[in-house]
């Protein structure tokens, strides 16, 4: 430990500093893994966006392009767990450099590729090193803020993937108008070496970073602290903590890849709207979907700033949010294109406002050593759940032509969700990893 961290752990022995005082460079913290998750949501989504054209270019049909998603989602799964315990050892810093470098590539990679076969390996690098961006995102929010202030925390990067999902369509349709299919991997992917040189510069351990005041700190530090430890992964299969947050994934993950992969299909096949003109109505739905990113988590924020337990603030929001998908069932019997859009907008932010409160529980119910493990067991589960409903939606387009099954689907889970947790975790009880 250097100087200047000793210095600061002696300035604070003193009384708790007021919040107000404490300093904000931790929000600054929070806005690079924004970036960071806008960025890793640009590059999947590009697939999604170019499928049509693809589709046509290369010969696909929808069997063809659900195994694409699935490749990606089995790589994801493996990733999820690999790519966490690398997070854990090599620390959040570092592992999340690698990560963001491995995946630009990959997703460069697809402008390379002309053949299916070419496109299922590009897709499985892109999947298995994507892996990295929610282990690192959560790891570093458990290291920068105190309890009250991750879900909120989680709420504002996790709104990345809204950003990133309503970008993409601009840039892409952009590119490809200009200069093709191709260059838009090109551009997307090269994208990540810019967040990359702003991480290194910017990210350090709050113990350990010039910016970060003694206040400041010892207000991130004040939740009890936690005796360090290393952990192996499956130390934690045998918790019931870690089964209600990888089920909650397992059950809910695959309705925001549907989500992810196939809006810009529906939207075509039922809106009319090719490639130049998805930007619009695609980024007024993740505008709304990041609202909702952000007011899930403010939601159990507040509960617990009013003095609500963890167990009731978070278990409250995650019902709340399960009620505001439901609407999005009725989507196909909605015909104005802006109806269609604010019921999409709707879904896709109580998704998000669901998310935000399942991604804090690893950290309410975990030491921070085996945070990024959890959420790497529960990103696993997400994205095999994700990769059998790709295969049901893409069996499901080419037979019946119709999304009526999956969007029934897509607004009923999260109460399933929400019943598993808490028969899990009925208290949202600490994990005792030394049993």
């Amino acid at each position: 430990m250097d100087s200047s961290s000793v210095s600061k752990q002696t300035t604070l022995s003193g009384p708790e500093a007021q919040p107000a005082r404490a300093g904000y460079f931790r929000w600054i913290i929070c806005t690079l893994l924004l970036l960071g998750t806008t960025k890793n949501y640009m590059d999947r989504q590009v697939l999604g966006v170019l499928k049509v054209t693809l589709q046509h270019d290369l010969g696909w049909n929808e069997i063809d392009y659900s195994n694409l998603v699935a490749v990606f989602q089995f790589a994801y799964a493996a990733g999820m767990v690999l790519i966490g315990r690398l997070i854990d050892r090599l620390g959040t810093r570092i592992g999340y450099a690698f990560a963001v470098v491995a995946w630009s590539l990959a997703s460069m990679a697809h402008g390379m590729m002309s053949t299916l076969s070419g496109f299922f390996v590009a897709r499985f690098a892109l999947g298995f090193t994507e892996a990295g961006v929610f282990p690192a995102s959560i790891k570093a929010t458990a290291e920068w803020f105190p309890k009250k202030e991750r879900a909120l925390a989680t709420g504002i990067f996790n709104a990345g993937t809204n950003v990133g999902a309503a970008l993409a369509p601009l840039v892409i349709s952009f590119v490809f108008v200009r200069w093709g299919w191709r260059a838009s991997f090109f551009v997307i992917g090269g994208l990540g070496f810019v967040w990359l040189i702003l991480w290194l510069l910017i990210y350090r351990k709050p113990e350990e970073h010039p910016h970060c005041s003694p206040a400041e700190l010892k207000y991130i530090r004040s939740d009890v602290i936690e005796p360090p430890a290393k952990m192996r992964w499956h130390r934690l299969l045998p918790h019931r903590q870690t089964w209600a947050f990888a089920l909650g994934k397992f059950i809910t993950d695959p309705v925001w890849w549907f989500y992810l992969f196939w809006i810009p299909d529906f939207l075509e096949r039922t809106q009319g709207l090719d490639i130049t003109h998805l930007g619009m109505p695609i980024l007024i739905i993740y505008v709304i979907a990041d609202t909702g990113s952000v007011a899930g988590g403010w939601l159990s924020s507040a509960l617990l700033h009013r003095g609500w337990d963890t167990n009731a603030a978070r278990k409250t929001a995650l019902l709340v949010c399960a009620c505001a998908v439901v609407p999005v069932v009725f989507v196909l019997k909605v015909h104005s294109m802006w109806g269609v859009i604010l019921l999409l907008g709707l879904a896709t932010a109580a998704h998000q406002g669901f998310s935000a409160n399942l991604f804090t529980l690893p950290s309410d119910m975990f030491p921070s050593k085996a945070i990024a493990s959890v959420v790497g067991i529960g990103g696993m589960l997400g994205a095999i759940g994700g990769m059998f409903f790709a295969k049901m939606i893409g069996y499901l387009l080419q037979v019946t032509h119709s999304y009526a099954i999956p969007f029934a689907i897509a607004g009923s889970v999260y109460f399933i969700a929400v019943a598993v947790i808490h028969l899990l975790v009925p208290k949202l009880e600490p994990a005792r990893l030394d049993v």
